[in-house]
Protein backbone atom coordinates (compact mmCIF):
# COMPACT_ATOMS: atom_id res chain seq x y z
CA UNK A 1 0.00 0.00 0.00
CA UNK A 2 1.39 3.46 -0.67
CA UNK A 3 2.64 5.89 1.57
CA UNK A 4 0.79 9.37 1.64
CA UNK A 5 3.77 10.97 0.42
CA UNK A 6 3.98 8.59 -2.23
CA UNK A 7 0.19 9.83 -3.09
CA UNK A 8 1.42 13.05 -2.70
CA UNK A 9 4.16 12.73 -5.27
CA UNK A 10 2.08 10.75 -7.50
CA UNK A 11 -0.54 13.40 -7.54
CA UNK A 12 -3.16 11.53 -5.79
CA UNK A 13 -3.22 14.33 -2.93
CA UNK A 14 -2.14 17.79 -3.53
CA UNK A 15 1.23 19.14 -1.96
CA UNK A 16 2.64 22.40 -2.46
CA UNK A 17 5.82 21.40 -4.17
CA UNK A 18 9.40 23.26 -4.03
CA UNK A 19 11.71 20.41 -5.74
CA UNK A 20 11.39 17.51 -7.55
CA UNK A 21 13.61 15.53 -10.29
CA UNK A 22 13.66 11.56 -11.11
CA UNK A 23 14.78 10.72 -7.24
CA UNK A 24 14.23 13.64 -4.64
CA UNK A 25 11.17 15.83 -4.04
CA UNK A 26 10.41 18.21 -1.69
CA UNK A 27 7.27 19.66 -0.19
CA UNK A 28 5.81 21.66 2.23
CA UNK A 29 4.90 20.20 5.31
CA UNK A 30 1.10 20.43 6.17
CA UNK A 31 1.32 20.71 9.89
CA UNK A 32 4.72 23.17 9.97
CA UNK A 33 6.27 24.27 13.07
CA UNK A 34 7.01 27.45 10.96
CA UNK A 35 5.67 28.60 7.51
CA UNK A 36 8.03 27.23 5.09
CA UNK A 37 8.77 24.13 6.80
CA UNK A 38 9.63 21.59 3.77
CA UNK A 39 10.00 17.87 3.68
CA UNK A 40 12.57 16.05 1.30
CA UNK A 41 11.62 12.82 0.38
CA UNK A 42 12.73 10.04 -1.94
CA UNK A 43 10.62 9.01 -4.68
CA UNK A 44 11.09 5.55 -3.91
CA UNK A 45 8.88 4.69 -0.75
CA UNK A 46 11.91 3.64 1.80
CA UNK A 47 11.24 3.75 5.73
CA UNK A 48 14.57 4.36 7.72
CA UNK A 49 17.25 6.51 6.27
CA UNK A 50 19.68 3.57 7.14
CA UNK A 51 18.14 1.45 4.14
CA UNK A 52 18.05 4.24 1.61
CA UNK A 53 20.60 3.53 -1.05
CA UNK A 54 23.70 5.86 -0.57
CA UNK A 55 23.17 7.25 -3.64
CA UNK A 56 19.83 8.77 -3.44
CA UNK A 57 20.77 9.83 0.63
CA UNK A 58 23.80 12.07 -0.94
CA UNK A 59 21.45 13.52 -3.28
CA UNK A 60 18.61 13.91 -0.79
CA UNK A 61 21.33 16.25 1.17
CA UNK A 62 22.52 17.99 -1.34
CA UNK A 63 18.75 18.76 -2.16
CA UNK A 64 18.26 19.66 1.18
CA UNK A 65 21.47 22.09 1.76
CA UNK A 66 20.04 23.66 -1.45
CA UNK A 67 16.39 24.60 0.04
CA UNK A 68 18.12 25.12 3.52
CA UNK A 69 20.24 27.87 2.13
CA UNK A 70 17.16 29.17 0.19
CA UNK A 71 15.42 29.19 3.45
CA UNK A 72 17.63 31.52 5.28
CA UNK A 73 17.08 34.05 2.33
CA UNK A 74 13.51 33.73 1.93
CA UNK A 75 12.65 33.93 5.46
CA UNK A 76 15.35 35.47 7.33
CA UNK A 77 15.74 32.85 9.60
CA UNK A 78 19.37 32.46 11.42
CA UNK A 79 19.71 28.74 10.37
CA UNK A 80 17.96 25.96 8.52
CA UNK A 81 16.51 23.58 10.83
CA UNK A 82 17.30 19.56 9.74
CA UNK A 83 15.31 16.85 11.46
CA UNK A 84 14.59 13.26 10.82
CA UNK A 85 12.13 12.05 13.23
CA UNK A 86 9.95 9.50 10.72
CA UNK A 87 7.89 8.23 13.04
CA UNK A 88 4.63 9.63 11.86
CA UNK A 89 4.46 8.34 7.88
CA UNK A 90 6.60 5.25 7.02
CA UNK A 91 8.55 6.98 4.24
CA UNK A 92 11.77 8.69 4.85
CA UNK A 93 11.83 12.34 5.39
CA UNK A 94 14.44 14.90 6.22
CA UNK A 95 12.03 18.01 8.56
CA UNK A 96 13.89 21.74 6.90
CA UNK A 97 12.53 24.71 8.46
CA UNK A 98 13.14 28.11 9.59
CA UNK A 99 15.03 28.22 12.76
CA UNK A 100 16.06 30.85 15.44
CA UNK A 101 15.97 28.92 18.01
CA UNK A 102 15.09 25.44 19.27
CA UNK A 103 11.80 24.99 19.19
CA UNK A 104 11.21 23.75 15.47
CA UNK A 105 13.04 20.88 16.78
CA UNK A 106 9.63 20.18 18.34
CA UNK A 107 7.10 18.59 16.01
CA UNK A 108 4.65 18.53 18.95
CA UNK A 109 4.34 22.17 18.27
CA UNK A 110 3.39 21.96 14.45
CA UNK A 111 0.50 24.14 13.42
CA UNK A 112 -2.10 21.45 12.59
CA UNK A 113 -3.13 21.28 9.15
CA UNK A 114 -6.96 22.88 9.53
CA UNK A 115 -5.25 26.18 11.08
CA UNK A 116 -2.36 27.50 8.72
CA UNK A 117 -3.10 30.13 6.16
CA UNK A 118 -3.44 28.54 2.71
CA UNK A 119 -2.35 31.73 1.19
CA UNK A 120 0.60 31.93 3.54
CA UNK A 121 1.72 28.40 2.82
CA UNK A 122 1.08 29.30 -1.19
CA UNK A 123 3.81 32.50 -1.07
CA UNK A 124 5.98 30.53 1.12
CA UNK A 125 6.18 27.71 -1.53
CA UNK A 126 5.99 30.22 -4.37
CA UNK A 127 9.33 31.81 -2.52
CA UNK A 128 11.16 28.95 -2.06
CA UNK A 129 10.79 27.59 -6.00
CA UNK A 130 11.54 31.09 -6.61
CA UNK A 131 14.85 30.99 -4.72
CA UNK A 132 15.34 27.66 -6.13
CA UNK A 133 14.85 28.40 -9.59
CA UNK A 134 12.51 25.96 -10.20
CA UNK A 135 8.98 26.00 -12.14
CA UNK A 136 5.56 25.63 -10.05
CA UNK A 137 5.76 22.01 -10.05
CA UNK A 138 9.10 22.05 -8.57
CA UNK A 139 11.10 21.48 -11.60
CA UNK A 140 14.78 23.56 -12.13
CA UNK A 141 14.20 25.79 -14.74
Amino acid sequence: MSTVFTKIIEGDLPGRFVYRDDNVVAFLSIEPVEYGHVLVVPVQEVDKWTDLDPVIWTQMNEVAQQIGRAIIDVFGSQRAGYLIAGFEVPHLHIHLFPADDMSGYSLAKAMPADSTDPAKMDEAAAKLREALDCDDSGRPN
